[in-house]
C-alpha cells in the first residue's frame, strides 16, 4: 500500500532503517534517492538518480514511480527509528481520514541524549517554505498524481508540490513522537532565523517567491500591485516624528540607544518617547537622568501592566506628543549614523506611503559587524512584496509608521509578532517603502529574546505568525471577493 522514498548516500545508518522499512507487510517498493546511480543499492530496494532532492524533477520521479495507494517521503539522508507500531500508526490516520499529508511530532539525539521535539499543526497560513514537518510525511497518492508542474523548480519543487496539497485536503498532525533521527542542525535560533536574507541563497528565495505568489493567485488571496497613498499635508503635528523605544531592563543598553536618537541631525523638530514598561533594574533610573538634560526625551510609564512591546507602542503613538512620523528603535539597538531619521522621513514624504522598512546590520554587544551582516530584505519589491511577505517571518528594520495610521489600525498588545501584524495589516492597503542602505545597527548577544529559544518557544512563536498568516490571507480573500462592492 505504500512506496517508500528515501534518500541515500551509501553510509551504513541508513541499512536499519531499510530492513525496518523491508520487513512492513505495508510497504510495496523502496527508491532510494540519490545523487550518484554508482551505489549497488540494498536488497529489494531501486535507486533513482536525483540531482536536486527539492526539485521539480525529482517530485517528477517520484511521482511516475509510485503505483501505491500512499508514499513515505523522508526528506533528509539521516538515522531513523520508528516507535512501536508507529508506521501502522501514520498509514491508518492517512488511509482512515483521506488527509493530504500526515505527519508527527518525533525526537532527535543531540549529545548522546535524546529530546522530544514536538511540531505545529498546520493551517492556512503555514505558508513559509521553513515549516517544520519533521524529517518524513506520508502523502495521498491519487492526490499527488493530480500535480502538474507548471515550472520548473531546482529549489522550490517540494514546496510547489506541497502548496498544490495543501489545496485540495487536509494536513494532518498526529501529536505523537512516531519516530527518532539525529539533529541536522544544531545551530541556535536566533541563527537560523536569518537563513531566508542570506545572499548565498537568493536563488532559493526567488523561486519560493514564484511559487508563493502563483499559490496566492490560486486561493485568490493574491493581491495586484495597485495602493492607496497617504496624504501628509492634511495633518498637523508638534513633532514631524518621534522614535519610540519600548523598554524593560536594559540599563546596560538603553542609553546607547537614547544618545543614537539624540544625535540625529534633522531639518525637522523630532522627539523620544520611551515607554519603561516598569524596569527595576535600574533603567528607570537612567532614563530619568537622561530626561532632565534633554527636554526631547519623553519618559513614560504606563498605567497599565498587561502590556507587552505591541501595547508600550500604542501608549506611544497615541500621546499627544507623538510626531507625525513613528519610527522604531530597540532598546538594545542603535541608529548607524545621524541621518537615519532624516533618511526614513524623506523615504515617506517621496513615496507617500504609509509604512518604510530600512536596513540593518548585525553587530556583537561592541558593535562589530557579525554574519550575516548586512539584512536588506532584498526579497521585497514594490510591486510583490507585500504577496512575498504570506511567506517570510519578518519585514526587517527599522520600521517606521504614519502614526494616523497606526493610531487607527492599533498594534497587537504582545511581544513577539507585533510588528509583523501591523506590517501585514498596512500592506494589504498600502505601500511599504524601503530604505535598502544599513542604517541601523542590530545587536546580537546572550540577551537578545530571541537569541536561543528553546523548542517549546520557538513553536509558540511560529504557530502565533502562522496564525497572523492565516487571518492576512482570510482578509485578502474577503478583499479580493468584495473588491467590486468598493
Amino acid at each position: 500500500m505504500v512506496t517508500v522514498f528515501l534518500p541515500y548516500s551509501g553510509l551504513l545508518h541508513s541499512i536499519d532503517i531499510i530492513n525496518e522499512l523491508i520487513n512492513c507487510d505495508l510497504v510495496s517498493k523502496i527508491y532510494l534517492l540519490a545523487g550518484d546511480d554508482k551505489y549497488e543499492p540494498p536488497n529489494k530496494c531501486e535507486i533513482i538518480k536525483v540531482n536536486d532532492l527539492t526539485s521539480s524533477a525529482t517530485v517528477g520521479l517520484i511521482i511516475k514511480n509510485t503505483q501505491t495507494k500512499y508514499v513515505l517521503l523522508f526528506t533528509q539522508d539521516n538515522r531513523y527509528q520508528f516507535a512501536q507500531f508507529a508506521f501502522e500508526r501514520f498509514y491508518n490516520v492517512i488511509n482512515s481520514t483521506g488527509a493530504g499529508l500526515v505527519y508527527s511530532n518525533y525526537s532527535i539525539i543531540k549529545n548522546d541524549s535524546v529530546t522530544r521535539h514536538p511540531v505545529n499543526d498546520y493551517q492556512l497560513g503555514s505558508l513559509r517554505d521553513d515549516f517544520d514537518f519533521g524529517n518524513m510525511v506520508f502523502l495521498n497518492a491519487e492526490l499527488l498524481k493530480s500535480f502538474k508542474n507548471d515550472n520548473e523548480y531546482k529549489y522550490a519543487g517540494i514546496y510547489n508540490l506541497r502548496l498544490h496539497l495543501s489545496r485540495l485536503s487536509e494536513f494532518l498532525r498526529i501529536p505523537e513522537y512516531l519516530y527518532t533521527t539525529i539533529e541536522s542542525d544544531s545551530r541556535e535560533s536566533g541563527v537560523k532565523q536569518f537563513d531566508y536574507v542570506n545572499p548565498k541563497n537568493r536563488d532559493v528565495q526567488i523561486e519560493m517567491e514564484k511559487v508563493v505568489s502563483d499559490h496566492l493567485r490560486k486561493i485568490d488571496a493574491y493581491l495586484t500591485p495597485k495602493f492607496k497613498y497617504i496624504e501628509i499635508e492634511n495633518d498637523t503635528f508638534e513633532y514631524e516624528a518621534s522614535v519610540i523605544i519600548p523598554v524593560r531592563n536594559r540599563v546596560s543598553t538603553i542609553s546607547d540607544a537614547i544618545h543614537s536618537v539624540l544625535s540625529q541631525k534633522t531639518n525637522f523638530r523630532f522627539n523620544i518617547i520611551v515607554v519603561d514598561n516598569y524596569s527595576d533594574d535600574g533603567t528607570t533610573e537612567k532614563i530619568k537622568e537622561l530626561a532632565k538634560k534633554d527636554p526631547r526625551l519623553i519618559h513614560i510609564i504606563p498605567e497599565r501592566k498587561d502590556l507587552g512591546i505591541g501595547g508600550c507602542w500604542n501608549e506611544a503613538v497615541h500621546n499627544k506628543l507623538c510626531g507625525r512620523f513613528a519610527i522604531q528603535l530597540d532598546s538594545d539597538d542603535v541608529y548607524a549614523n545621524e541621518k537615519t531619521a532624516q533618511i526614513i522621513v524623506d523615504t515617506f514624504k517621496k513615496e507617500k506611503c504609509a509604512m518604510v522598512i530600512g536596513t540593518y546590520k548585525m553587530t556583537n554587544f561592541k558593535l562589530e559587524e557579525i554574519p550575516p551582516g548586512t539584512i536588506d530584505h532584498r526579497e521585497w519589491t514594490p510591486d510583490n512584496g507585500r504577496n512575498n511577505a504570506l511567506r517570510i517571518n519578518g519585514l526587517g528594520a527599522p520600521r517606521a509608521f504614519y502614526a494616523p495610521l497606526l493610531r487607527k489600525y492599533k498594534i497587537p498588545n504582545v511581544s513577539y509578532g507585533e510588528d509583523y501584524a501591523i506590517g501585514l495589516m498596512i500592506s494589504r492597503d498600502y505601500q511599504i517603502g524601503r530604505i535598502y542602505e544599513p542604517i541601523y545597527l542590530c545587536r546580537r548577544w546572550e540577551g537578545n529574546s530571541d537569541a536561543a529559544l528553546d523548542i517549546d518557544k520557538q513553536n509558540y512563536y511560529n504557530e502565533y505568525k502562522d496564525r497572523l498568516r492565516t487571518i492576512e490571507v482570510l482578509a485578502r480573500q474577503w478583499k479580493n471577493k468584495n473588491a467590486d462592492k468598493v
